[in-house]
């Protein structure tokens, strides 16, 4: 797939483990590594605030609770991050208008974009 993801390591924020394992299997046949993995807003801020990592994928919810916290921990620091999905865009607040969005249930292609037109705006 795309060059511009081998190597890249990846944070990835979600708690249903059946959907981290389907993301991780996708993100190393893109040639990306899980760098770290995170189920709650809590472990996510600690892991976004240390760094090790390229990029961060976010599950909108988690649990229940919303994942903007980590969102703004990861803008606050530079990193590039994208949310998934299984609602849409409609709930991201205006803030983050310009993220990328990935639907849930993922697609191996839309994934990749997602992840690299994150990151080729935020090399801009």
């Amino acid at each position: 797939m795309d060059g511009l993801l081998r190597g890249l390591r990846v944070l990835i924020v979600e708690d249903e483990a059946l959907i981290l394992m389907l993301l991780e299997e996708m993100l190393n046949e893109l040639g990306a590594v899980v760098a770290a993995q995170a189920s709650t807003v809590p472990e996510a801020i600690a892991l976004a605030t240390r760094g090790g990592f390229d990029i961060a994928v976010l599950d909108l919810n988690l649990g229940g609770e919303k994942v903007f916290p980590v969102a703004q921990a990861l803008k606050a620091t530079g990193l590039p991050f994208v949310f998934a999905s299984g609602y849409g865009a409609s709930e991201v607040p205006a803030e983050f208008a310009g993220c990328p969005v990935v639907a849930k249930p993922y697609d191996i292609e839309r994934l990749a974009s997602a992840l690299t037109n994150s990151l080729s705006a935020s090399a801009k």
